[in-house]
């Protein structure tokens, strides 16, 4: 019987390649799929890898992106989120219980310090911050209810390089789950599972998708019962990624070698000619020989990363004279795209954090956070030299 109008509006077949396969991987924009088979459809909301059903489950481009990410890691499997501060929620959630208590290296994310204190304020989670520097400090802080360490590759925003492998080992014996955030590294600069991580986040919004166009985190387990557990939990959280965010970012995955070379080279570039400004009293990349942790960047990563800071000997109000005056650079809370972004982390990305945090942070008040972008080095100094006279 030939149906209703109105009935196959709603009802048309899909079509998909005959005798050919798709160069870009297919947006499956929807957040449900049918089933013949009723087990069939229970076992794919049971398990992410029998099946697609609902979108909080799993998405076809959404696993993609998580393949290619645990790929690129070095991973058992990944999980995707709709941003970092997702990834990062969905993991310290799923790992800690009232009562935890978590090890964290000093210089911190402000979203992440926050986080944490607030764990700690609602539920009773123990937070110990340690330099990320000496397996022998955090040997100290270790309590029976020690359950996670947490680091980052590249500290946000003094660009700070920790002793990544001796404090993953010294974790690992202490019997914590390692985790580390490498968002400033991207796995083309360094590949924390090596190094013996267990988990590896990104705030895929910046470096991976690298077009300031997408909002998106991803969290990369080396262990997949470990990736099943998160997972259960972050499809009770609901922090579920859009698939057209997903395709996105396999879209900046293409590129990423070619970029993060781009970004390095002018964050260099900036960060010699900035270290020769007389306004300027600090630079911190760790590509600079002078860095203190210039050696340890040496062996942990490939390059030295596309962000710098610099601290301005006029503080706050030459901060701001500086920021107001940039032609080129845009001032945005953000990093990794083409724009070469600029931000004074005191007032926005770390603004949660007291005085007193922010001086154990190294977090000054003419501090000016740099993300090189792709442009032309010579009229990104240009815009600097301009701004800064």
């Amino acid at each position: 019987m030939r149906r209703h109008l109105d009935t196959r509006a709603i009802h048309v077949p899909p079509t998909g390649p005959l005798s050919s396969r798709p160069v870009s991987t297919p947006i499956y924009q929807t957040s449900a799929f049918a089933f013949d088979d009723p087990e069939a459809c229970a076992e794919a909301l049971r398990h992410p890898d029998r099946g697609h059903a609902y979108i909080r489950h799993g998405n076809p481009t959404v696993q993609t992106l998580e393949g290619a990410l645990a790929d690129l890691e070095g991973g058992a499997a990944a999980l995707a989120t709709g941003s970092g501060m997702g990834a990062i929620n969905a993991v310290l959630l799923a790992l800690l219980r009232g009562g935890s208590h978590v090890i964290a290296q000093t210089r911190l994310y402000g979203g992440t310090y926050q986080m944490l204190h607030d764990l700690a304020d609602r539920f009773g989670v123990g937070v110990s911050h340690v330099s990320g520097t000496d397996p022998a400090e955090l040997t100290a802080a270790v309590r029976p209810e020690s359950a996670v360490l947490y680091l980052e590759t590249i500290a946000n925003p003094t660009t700070s390089v920790g002793d990544l492998t001796a404090m993953l080992r010294a974790g690992r014996a202490a019997g914590l789950i390692g985790v580390v955030d490498n968002t400033f590294a991207t796995p083309v600069l360094c590949r924390p599972l090596e190094h013996e991580a267990d988990i590896v986040l990104h705030s895929a919004t910046k470096y991976l998708g690298g077009h300031d166009d997408v909002s998106l985190g991803i969290a990369v387990f080396a262990d997949p019962e470990l990736h099943r557990r998160v997972w259960r939990f972050a499809v009770e959280l609901g922090v579920t990624p859009d698939p057209f965010a997903a395709w996105l970012v396999l879209r900046g995955l293409k590129t990423l070698p070619l970029r993060m070379a781009r970004h390095c080279s002018n964050a260099g570039h900036l960060a010699r000619n900035l270290a020769k400004h007389p306004a300027v009293s600090a630079v911190h990349w760790p590509g600079l020989p002078d860095h203190p942790d210039h050696a340890r960047a040496q062996r942990i990563l490939a390059d030295y990363g596309g962000v710098l800071a610099f601290e301005l000997a006029g503080g706050r109000d030459a901060a701001a004279a500086f920021l107001h005056r940039l032609r080129c650079a845009l001032l945005s809370p953000s990093l990794g795209g083409p724009e070469t972004l600029v931000l004074h982390p005191a007032s926005t990305s770390h603004r949660e954090l007291d005085a007193e945090a922010l001086r154990a942070a190294g977090i000054g008040e003419g501090l000016v956070r740099v993300s090189a972008g792709l442009e032309h080095p010579d009229d990104l100094w240009s815009d600097f030299e301009q701004a800064l006279a």
